[in-house]
C-alpha cells in the first residue's frame, strides 16, 4: 500500500513536530535555566517601560493601512505580469487604471494629513 505524497508530508510534519516537543527534555548544556528577570521577552533582560498591550497613536494604524494597501496592489500585479504577455495593450491599461485609483487615494490622504507625523 502506496502512501502518497500527501501522507509522507504528514508523516514528515508530524515527526517534525513531536521531535521538536520531545527537545524540551533534554539536558540544557548552557547551565541552569534562565532567572526571572532573564525570561522577560524584550529589551535584553531589562525592565520595560512600557506594558507590552499599551495602546498606540492611531497615526500607526492608518500607516499599517497604507502599507496593506500597497502590499494588494503588488499581489494584484504579479497574475497581471503574466497575462500582460498575452493580452498587451489592454491589460496595461486596464493597471494603469488601478494605480491611477491607488493614486488618487494616497493624494486624498496626503491632502487631508493623514500621512503627516505632526500634531
Amino acid at each position: 500500500m502506496s502512501v502518497g505524497p500527501f501522507g509522507t508530508a504528514l508523516v514528515v510534519v508530524l515527526a517534525t513536530g513531536i521531535a521538536v516537543l520531545a527537545t524540551r527534555w533534554l539536558p540544557r548544556a548552557d547551565g541552569p535555566p534562565p532567572t526571572a528577570p532573564e525570561r522577560i521577552p524584550f529589551l535584553g533582560g531589562g525592565v520595560p517601560e512600557v506594558h507590552a498591550w499599551s495602546r498606540f497613536h492611531i497615526r500607526y494604524y492608518a500607516m499599517a493601512l497604507l502599507f496593506l494597501a500597497f502590499d494588494m496592489e503588488m499581489v494584484f500585479m504579479y497574475p497581471w505580469a503574466v497575462v500582460f504577455a498575452a493580452e498587451g495593450a489592454i491589460a496595461l491599461m486596464e493597471m494603469l487604471m488601478f494605480i491611477t485609483i491607488l493614486l488618487l487615494g494616497i493624494l486624498y490622504a496626503w491632502r487631508e494629513g493623514a500621512l503627516s507625523w505632526a500634531s
